[in-house]
């Protein structure tokens, strides 16, 4: 992928699932929500694995053990083995491992998954700050994480025990809509110590690291539903990238996005992997054209005229509002074109 600015998802003449060699799926919002498969999911993953691909399944969720999480993808219908899973857990726990002696203290604030992975490095999951501990962590705890553990957290950090956060995504999709995530817990006990974290997640190097040295991929293509943490970490690491459309980002989100978050693919869900991409041509002076539809920016909105399917005019759109928008993201109202789409 080219560190130039992109302004345009691209096109692809082979399926995705043929022209790299492994997928690198998001779960939350992507694969399921909520628990529940989403639309589509389980046949399209199913269909690219008996073609050849690699699924590994890379979250920055790091409540759930990678066993844990392959046992419900495969009572959904995903074949899949603990190996094929990488979570934020892994990425921070190397990440403590590199900085403190072996077989030191960490005081866990978060779920089962931070603990596993810690003593996989060698490290022993305490949960006080009277324990003595050389590493405070903090992880998704789920709903029922009690307050007082942010408390124990910032009692530590307080003390100068270097803090470490699985990740910080803000928001977690879950099957009654949107939810608070790790972000948000982070928040608090920021608010506390006045702190800043070492944070692994997506979509810091830490996590990428972690997926290529598990998966060995040589073409590996990111496939995710959020822009600030899927496709920013694919264009951390210099890879390609595929935006679904089952989780958080929206079609306005998706047109106003920087440079950092512009997928190199676009499509509805996981049925993208299984086909080609359509090409979006045009110039800014004639129009960006995508099936049948033309896209150009007026002086205060994007203009959208023709016809055909909804994701090919949604294309269309990015190419002119990328390239309206350079390398701050566009600022040009999006609201009647998106509307046309459905979106």
């Amino acid at each position: 992928m080219s560190r130039s600015v992109r302004t345009s998802p691209e096109g692809s003449g082979r399926a995705l699932n043929e022209a790299y060699d492994t997928a690198l799926l998001d779960l939350d919002g992507v694969v399921y929500a909520g628990g529940n498969a989403i639309a589509h999911a389980v046949e399209s993953l199913g269909t690219a694995r008996d073609g050849g691909m690699r699924l590994a399944y890379v979250t920055n969720n790091a409540l759930r053990t990678p066993g844990t999480v392959a046992a419900h993808l495969t009572e959904l219908g995903i074949a899949t083995d603990a190996g094929d899973v990488i979570t934020s857990a892994q990425a921070v726990a190397r990440l403590i491992a590199e900085q403190v002696p072996s077989g030191a203290r960490v005081l866990v604030i978060g779920g089962e998954g931070l603990r596993v992975a810690l003593r996989e490095r060698g490290l022993e999951p305490v949960e006080s700050a009277e324990d003595d501990p050389a590493a405070v962590v903090q992880g998704f705890g789920g709903p029922e994480l009690p307050w007082g553990r942010f408390a124990e957290a910032s009692y530590a950090i307080a003390r100068g025990v270097p803090w470490y956060a699985s990740n910080t995504d803000l928001t977690i999709p879950g099957a009654r809509g949107i939810a608070p995530g790790n972000g948000a817990a982070v928040e608090v006990v920021r608010i506390a110590t006045g702190a800043e974290p070492q944070v692994a997640g997506k979509p810091l190097p830490p996590m990428h690291r972690e997926t290529i040295l598990r998966t060995g991929a040589q073409r590996p293509l990111v496939v995710g539903d959020r822009l600030d943490t899927d496709i920013e970490g694919a264009f951390n690491g210099e890879v390609d990238s595929l935006l679904v459309l089952t989780g958080v980002t929206d079609g306005a989100q998706l047109l106003a996005a920087p440079p950092q978050h512009r997928p190199t693919y676009v499509d509805a869900d996981l049925r993208g992997l299984l086909t080609g991409q359509p090409e979006v041509t045009g110039d800014a002076d004639d129009g960006f054209r995508c099936g049948g539809w033309t896209a150009t920016a007026g002086a205060e909105r994007l203009e959208l005229t023709g016809d055909g399917a909804e994701l090919d005019g949604l294309r269309a759109l990015c190419a002119v509002a990328w390239t309206a928008g350079g390398e701050q993201g566009c600022g040009l109202d999006s609201g009647k074109a998106l509307a046309r789409l459905g979106l």
